[in-house]
């Protein structure tokens, strides 16, 4: 059954992947766009290779770059296509849903295919954060388009073997360095310049309340 429902996304993820047009660069500015020089050299860099000793850490900089934990340093998005993909609002139940597979899926990578706990607390670290940066691009603040990489997406069916259900383990071919390099735009969304800063902020703030909340 996961196999089936990978393989039905990995053919809308292709679809979306065929909708391009001249491909435009963005440089974004504010709190995730690059560092300036000053700014990088007054920071410590944390290096996981073989950090204490653990083996499967091994070149664990290469995917995002050195100096680049989760991604926010170096971004570099180029637009692929924009607005010709229009969201079409559904049941929150039934996006929740979808979101829990895409979570739960996640903590099985990680709890079948490492084997060190401590490497499992890195890699999860590194995806809890890279994902976080969403966060900033949906409020407008990090200066980066609200979009996906349709590349990336494609792989999305390879995640799952089909003929056993397991993990597949072969190399996609991309690091995290190339993520944002074919950004799709999807168009439909209601922002509007004046009055969604505001509103989408009050949304920010009432779910950070929320989660707070649990935290007493």
């Amino acid at each position: 059954m996961l196999a089936s429902f990978a393989t039905k996304l990995a053919t809308v993820a292709a679809l979306v992947a065929g909708v391009v047009s001249t491909p435009i660069a963005y440089t974004g500015s504010a709190d995730l766009a690059v560092r300036s020089p000053s700014e990088l050299s007054s920071r410590t860099f944390h290096s996981f290779n073989l950090w204490n000793g653990h083996r499967s850490l091994d070149h664990f900089d290469n995917f995002y770059g050195e100096d680049n934990f989760d991604g926010r340093v170096h971004f570099n998005q180029v637009v692929e296509s924009e607005n010709r993909l229009v969201c079409h609002a559904q049941a929150i139940e039934i996006i929740q849903q979808r979101l829990v597979v895409l979570q739960e899926m996640a903590k099985r990578i990680i709890t079948e295919t490492i084997c060190e706990v401590e490497t499992q607390t890195v890699v999860f670290q590194q995806f809890h954060a890279s994902f976080g940066h969403f966060g900033s691009d949906l409020r407008r603040k990090s200066g980066h388009r609200v979009g996906y990489d349709s590349r990336i997406v494609s792989h999305f069916g390879e995640i799952i073997n089909e003929e056993d259900s397991s993990i597949s383990t072969h190399d996609f071919g991309f690091s995290g360095s190339d993520v944002g390099s074919h950004t799709v735009i999807v168009g439909g969304h209601n922002w509007d310049d004046r009055f969604s800063p505001f509103s989408v902020e009050s949304a920010w703030g009432a779910s950070n309340d929320a989660i707070l909340s649990l935290q007493d």
